[in-house]
């Protein structure tokens, strides 16, 4: 059983400017893959932008994805954890603030990112949600 999140996370930071268009952050999206990025302003975390941020908070509403920056609709000030953080710690984050992913942050640098899908990896590998996690996107394009 993993004790730390740097035993779960997913090491790497994918981040992108708060700057940046949410066609840009949608793009990056998906070359790398993912469903979420980091925002970041230099090195310091600002936000995290999902796939559902920009389906919900922008293309949803008619917004111009490429009028719109990653900054108007991310959510800011994340909550975040630390490599050395228990796993308990993230888990009673998540569970608490109704959040399925956290950044992980060492010495105020990204990281990496620990999901529920990684918690679910770790902590309960047999589950329905650590097989959909590990498994590959389909030729469709899902996640």
């Amino acid at each position: 059983m993993a004790q730390y999140v740097r035993d779960v996370m997913t090491a790497g930071v994918v981040a992108v400017r708060p700057d940046a268009s949410l066609v840009e952050a949608a793009q990056l999206m998906r070359n790398q893959n993912i469903g979420d990025v980091v925002v970041a302003d230099g090195q310091d975390v600002v936000g995290v932008l999902t796939d559902r941020d920009i389906t919900v908070r922008a293309v949803a509403d008619g917004t111009d994805p490429l009028a719109v920056s990653v900054d108007a609709v991310c959510t800011h000030d994340p909550l975040v954890v630390a490599p050395d953080d228990p796993v308990s710690a993230a888990v009673l984050l998540m569970r608490e603030n109704a959040v399925r992913r956290l950044p992980v942050v060492e010495h105020g640098l990204p990281v990496g990112i620990v999901t529920l899908g990684d918690l679910a990896e770790a902590e309960e590998p047999g589950s329905a949600l650590a097989d959909i996690s590990r498994a590959e996107p389909d030729a469709r394009g899902g996640t």
